[in-house]
């Protein structure tokens, strides 16, 4: 056991199974359980669960807790938010924590272009706003989406997400009007190329599409992840974002870029785009944006989020008071924090471990992220590169006993990802890499 990590009783303790059986009882059979364990209390980067059993959290809430569990800063701004009033409807009766995120949003949205917000609920609502609101503008239906995306659960999130199982299988018919082409999966690639002699062949694919599947006069969006979250930590190589708005500029089509997972430091600026040199037309954002109090938003050129008149984008809870105040205290404290670079460090110290362990085993195919978002990709062979989803699986469930709480990715299951608060202090950083490398001589084929 570690300083930090500490697993007394087994998963799950007697407290826990006692609770996971009422759970199986009342809760829906698709809401399962990742970790068996049933969370007491948490602060920064570690939590523990009513058997007493303490881990460090890699998962981050999958990526929103980019400030830590329970930051002082936000549990203050969320009590006074709530002592004064907790709903209006912001049409209905206006609030000034709104009008100051957006404006703050607006002023930190990558690009020169003045911008405004709309605000929403969560993840997948903003990136079926983000469509809405680009079809608006461009009087076009037709989006175009990638391979190994995911946007979201709801109906155009999900048809826009590459995933089949667990998220689409048996829940069509889908969407209309949306398409799929490749991502730019250079450990992968679709083209059977490498960078940089590929010279960016999968962004250039978008002008044959047009030609051979549907007409870029048809087109409203193309939609991205600038990192790839959930399809594996994917990111694109130099120039393939640039490349892709150069081509959707020249047609007039917008450029989303979803930075759900990516924003509020995870990548180590406050958008991922940033990195990139692009500014998209339309950014959904989410997740970490009010640690943990439902609250999402699009950002986007000004002309473009006026395109939509009077009430049609919006909904009786978006926006709410409590979630703007919270991530208000948000941007303050990574702001205050220095939490961009340190999210930096994270990442360096992450990507530094994970290849160190890829020297050792084989079956660590691929070490990739940006910033903190670092991922390792399991396969079988170094050579065929066929997943191994399987000894994911085992890794993750060796950290768990040994209480680091390790998220699976990958269309195929095979990647580990990494989604630890920005706040976890060195000495809680070098106890997790130690139990991963525990996890990963366990686990070894």
């Amino acid at each position: 056991m570690g300083k930090f990590a500490r697993v007394t009783t087994g998963i799950p303790g007697p407290k826990s199974r006692e609770l996971i059986a009422k759970k199986e009882k009342f809760v829906a059979d698709a809401f399962t359980l990742y970790l068996p364990a049933v969370v007491d209390r948490a602060e920064g980067a570690v939590f523990t669960d009513v058997d007493g059993n303490s881990f460090i959290d890699f998962s981050g809430g999958v990526g929103v807790l980019n400030v830590g569990h329970c930051p002082p800063g936000v549990v203050k701004a969320i009590q006074e938010q709530v002592t004064r009033f907790i709903h209006t409807d912001f049409s209905i009766v206006p609030y000034q924590c709104l009008i100051d995120l957006a404006e703050k949003l607006a002023d930190l949205a990558p690009g020169p272009s003045p911008k405004k917000c709309g605000f929403f609920n969560s993840g997948a609502e903003a990136v079926e706003n983000a469509v809405k609101i680009a079809r608006k503008h461009t009087k076009r239906k037709a989006i175009i989406t990638f391979e190994c995306a995911f946007h979201g659960r709801t109906l155009m999130a999900m048809t826009l997400t590459s995933r089949v199982k667990p998220y689409k299988e048996d829940f069509g018919p889908f969407a209309p009007e949306v398409y799929r082409i490749p991502f730019a999966y250079c450990y992968r690639c679709s083209y059977g190329l490498e960078y940089p002699d590929c010279d960016l062949a999968c962004a250039d694919a978008l002008e044959r599409f047009f030609a051979t599947t549907v007409s870029a006069r048809e087109v409203a969006a193309v939609i991205a992840e600038p990192v790839q979250g959930e399809g594996g930590f994917i990111v694109p190589p130099e120039g393939y974002l640039p490349r892709l708005k150069e081509i959707c500029a020249k047609h007039g089509i917008l450029l989303i870029l979803d930075e759900v997972q990516t924003g509020f430091g995870r990548t180590g600026t406050m958008f991922a785009s940033e990195q990139f040199d692009v500014e998209p037309d339309l950014m959904p954002v989410a997740k970490s944006i009010a640690a943990g109090i439902p609250l999402s938003g699009v950002v986007g050129r000004q002309e473009v989020m006026d395109s939509p008149e009077d009430s049609t984008i919006g909904g009786t809870y978006v926006g709410n008071p409590v979630g703007c105040a919270a991530a208000l205290a948000v941007i303050e404290q990574i702001e205050r924090e220095g939490l961009l670079e340190r999210s930096k460090a994270i990442g360096r110290r992450l990507t530094d471990a994970f290849r160190g362990f890829q020297e050792t085993y084989p079956f660590i195919g691929d070490v990739r992220g940006l910033g903190a978002m670092v991922a390792m990709e399991f396969v079988k062979d170094p050579m065929t590169k066929e997943p191994a989803p399987e000894v994911t699986t085992a890794v993750v469930n060796a950290a768990m006993k040994r209480g680091l709480l390790l998220l699976k990715a990958g269309v195929w299951g095979n990647c580990v990802r990494v989604l630890c608060p920005l706040v976890i202090t060195d000495e809680q950083l070098e106890e997790a890499i130690g139990i991963i490398g525990e996890a990963l001589a366990e686990a070894a084929p």
